[in-house]
């Protein structure tokens, strides 16, 4: 059984075009999470704290993976590519050696916008790959029932031999939206050494000894399972696990590479015109 390594509270922060949002982690906290460089909580029900979105930027050497739990966002990018995902929809979008793209979120009739937003970072030898995505609509998303009645959301990784949508990652995640209900148990399996981490959005939790509740993220120490116990109103969380990297990590921005002569490129690049690659 994993022990509770850290609980850490999620700090208001703005990002964008004035987007009013809360990191759960980030900057800083990249070599206890890795191979996870940041997670963005964007719940919000005030249209004028998230409207302005996320205009024309940059991203090279990382993944950005949304999930939306309410509202939809528009996205577009610098190599034809338009779409929209709504509630319960993923995208996993791997940059790769450079894309350029905008996400602008919008409200649903009552004016929320929920969702999340996580940065996982590329090993040196796929840093450099072609950019790509993975759009996965929320019907595509298997839930698994247990006889408990947890519920289980498997995006990414497998669960009782159920597999997620989401395929082919360098860091062989799991990512699941987990429902625990009130006063019940949940044990989830996990690979030994892999980074493990639950991210709360609802009700409250007993996690080895310690009361967890909304926007508060807790990473574990190494083991091969973790257990959660939901407090008297149930209990949500994202549950997330992936294989480190254990490389040394050079960032800024929207730009994650491993030597500071590899960002100072990318920055050039950006400056000349041609941080986009054929």
């Amino acid at each position: 059984m994993r022990k509770l390594r850290l609980i850490k509270n999620a700090k208001p922060t703005i990002e964008g075009a004035g987007v009013h949002l809360q990191r759960a982690f980030g900057f800083g906290d990249e070599r206890l999470f890795d191979p996870f460089l940041m997670l963005d909580d964007f719940r919000n029900d005030d249209t004028r704290n998230y409207l302005p979105g996320f205009p024309w930027h940059p991203h090279r050497g990382i993944e950005t993976i949304t999930y939306m739990l309410e509202g939809s966002a528009e996205h577009g990018d610098s190599i034809g590519n338009k779409g929209v995902i709504g509630k319960g929809d993923v995208q996993w979008m791997t940059a790769g050696k450079g894309i350029v793209h905008q996400e602008m979120p919008k409200p649903n009739p009552i004016g929320r916008m929920y969702g999340f937003q996580l940065w996982a970072n590329l090993p040196a030898k796929q840093k450099m790959m072609k950019p790509r995505y993975q759009d996965i609509q929320a019907a595509q998303i298997p839930v698994v029932k247990t006889a408990s009645g947890a519920e289980v959301k498997v995006i990414c990784g497998s669960f009782q031999g159920v597999r997620g949508p989401v395929e082919d990652i360098v860091i062989d995640p799991s990512y699941f939206d987990v429902f625990i209900p009130a006063n019940t148990e949940l044990e989830l399996p996990t690979p030994l050494d892999y980074t493990c981490f639950i991210y709360a959005y609802e009700g409250d939790a007993e996690i080895d000894g310690q009361k967890v509740r909304n926007r508060q993220t807790v990473l574990f120490d190494v083991g091969d399972c973790i257990k959660v116990k939901a407090g008297a109103a149930g209990f949500r969380m994202l549950f997330l696990c992936g294989k480190p990297l254990n490389e040394s990590i050079a960032w800024k921005g929207p730009i994650v590479m491993n030597t500071r002569e590899q960002l100072q490129e990318a920055f050039q690049q950006l400056d000349m015109g041609t941080f986009l690659k054929q």
